[in-house]
């Protein structure tokens, strides 16, 4: 029995890959990514703290809210404290309803990265002209405003169709977060002869998962972030690994949140001169220049 299969890349297994180091002959490369979103009122999806009722649903859209008007600023206090750097997953209608908060990223030099329009809606449902027309619409918004568009994309809650990382990498982007599916950079082929990259983002190491998902409370986010990053610390001896940081600032900008996300950015703070700490498009340049074939 052949399964139906996405044909982007091959299987490769960890163990017998090539050999590669990242900037400075780190091992580990680290970095932590800030998703700026922002929802309808009154429609559209949206991440619930509590089971949502009619619309207007004023309880959950003002959680999230509270992340671009209070949590966000904290969390940058927290970033600008330890001199860490961040990359910014933006959605494009933030610089309409935020754009200080966009700013404000831009002045500490994180990297924009393209999230889509809105995370009140889904990539993934949309027919081809209709999914391209988004990807053009929130990639000239950024080019706009930032004077360069965004080397890469994650699509808002994930979402893709058969033929995102063609529009993609069609698009210009060289990069793309939505696969979980390695601990290193992976090559996608793509239609007309192109490529994209993989770069890897977390599912475990995020806060709507774990936070939103499985329920796990402050200390115990904190504490995966903290356990994620000492395993694959070890585990980079043997080969060159990426572990990110997905944060919302409604949820983990929270004090009672913030407080335990703190020491886990403290503990990674201290390992500093032993990681690369770094944006995913830093990541994705390094890679693009290694000799062919030493990234899968």
């Amino acid at each position: 029995m052949k399964l139906a299969n996405h044909d982007r890349y091959d299987y490769v297994p960890l163990r017998g890959r090539p050999d590669y180091s990242w900037p400075g002959g780190h091992r580990l490369a680290v970095y932590f990514a800030l998703n700026l979103e922002h929802f309808a009122f009154g429609e559209g999806l949206g991440a619930e703290l509590a089971p949502g009722g009619p619309q207007p649903d004023v309880l959950n859209y003002a959680w999230r809210d509270w992340g671009n008007r209070v949590g966000a600023w904290y969390l940058l206090d927290a970033f600008d404290e330890l001199h860490l750097p961040m990359a910014a997953l933006v959605n494009s209608a933030m610089y309409d309803y935020a754009p200080q908060l966009v700013a404000a990223c831009r002045a500490r030099g994180d990297e924009i990265v393209g999230h889509g329009r809105t995370n009140a809606e889904r990539q993934g449902v949309l027919d081809e002209t209709a999914e391209g027309a988004l990807i053009a619409e929130a990639t000239a918004r950024v080019a706009k405003e930032e004077g360069h568009p965004p080397q890469g994309w994650l699509g808002p809650w994930i979402s893709q169709s058969y033929c995102t990382p063609d529009l993609l990498a069609e698009a210009g982007y060289d990069y793309l977060l939505d696969w979980c599916m390695d601990d290193q950079p992976i090559w996608f082929r793509c239609r007309g002869g192109r490529r994209i990259l993989a770069v890897p983002y977390p599912q475990e190491a995020n806060d709507i998962p774990s936070v939103v998902g499985r329920k796990d409370g402050a200390a115990q986010f904190a504490d995966i972030v903290v356990d994620q990053f000492d395993e694959m610390l070890e585990l980079s001896k043997a080969r060159p690994l990426v572990m990110g940081v997905a944060l919302h600032a409604y949820i983990v900008g929270q004090p009672h949140r913030l407080r335990h996300l703190k020491r886990a950015l403290q503990h990674i703070a201290a390992h500093r001169d032993a990681i690369w700490l770094t944006t995913p498009g830093a990541i994705a340049r390094h890679c693009a220049g290694l000799p062919a074939r030493i990234v899968p």
